[in-house]
């Protein structure tokens, strides 16, 4: 893959590193900052935005030292050796326990997204007693983005909110949306193969759009949480949301 500068481009698709985001503090007005680091949105872009900068600015920060553990979250701590307190934020966030095994708890969050720890985060936090949350509502968000620099540039944009996701039966993380604003989420393929047979194929785009932005925004110290995406071909749906592709386990 050819590297420009801190950009990647391919089959006429660029992937735009925004460079220079501060570090986003709970109140921030995270599109206005988008807009200050990257001001040339055109037409037909796709904002992705790193979840732990959206649940930053939204405020999705709780205290260890705060929580009081339940009988069943110190249950649960016991079966996976886990923090008590760590177990009962694992229970409010969710709706209910999909699987454990060892110290892996996989949940089906109160968005409806089946994730390991219901999400929660204590990575780039600079207090050890403070764990981030997912956003309450990640299509929420990822629409008022959108609604905001659409209304302040005049483009017509899209906007998804990723995260580093695990699955319980595959190894290591990797980038799926959580939230999304603007973007028909499933694209539907009716073609032939390359024997001219029948092909039909659901293709979700924004799980495959995350998972490229992922890689540009890495893991760690990277200080790269927002990538815009030009020149991808996708179908405008300003109702979308993450229970579109959504399967229950």
């Amino acid at each position: 893959m050819p590297r420009v500068g801190p950009n990647v481009h391919f089959c006429q698709v660029s992937f735009l590193i925004v460079p220079g985001v501060p570090a986003i503090k709970p109140g921030d007005d995270l599109a206005g900052i988008v807009l200050k680091t990257f001001p040339d949105f055109q037409d037909g872009d796709v904002l992705v935005i790193a979840q732990k900068i959206v649940s930053k600015a939204e405020g999705r920060l709780v205290r260890l030292s705060d929580i009081t553990p339940s009988e069943a979250a110190v249950a649960l701590a016991a079966n996976t050796g886990r923090d008590p307190r760590y177990c009962q934020l694992v229970l409010d966030e969710s709706t209910r326990i999909v699987e454990v095994k060892g110290k892996v708890i996989v949940v089906e969050h109160k968005t409806g997204t089946i994730c390991t720890s219901a999400g929660i985060d204590k990575s780039n936090l600079e207090d050890a007693d403070t764990l981030l949350l997912l956003p309450i509502n990640s299509d929420k968000s990822a629409e008022g983005i959108r609604v905001l620099i659409e209304s302040k540039t005049g483009k017509r944009i899209a906007v998804i909110v990723n995260d580093s996701g695990g699955s319980p039966y595959r190894q290591g993380a990797i980038g799926e949306a959580i939230g999304f604003s603007g973007i028909k989420a499933l694209y539907e393929s009716k073609t032939k193969d390359l024997f001219g047979n029948p092909c039909a194929t659901s293709v979700n785009v924004v799980d495959q759009l995350s998972a490229t932005a992922s890689l540009l925004m890495g893991e760690a110290g990277e200080g790269t949480p927002v990538i815009v995406i030009r020149g991808v071909s996708f179908q405008r749906d300003e109702n979308a949301k993450l229970r579109d592709i959504l399967i229950s386990a």
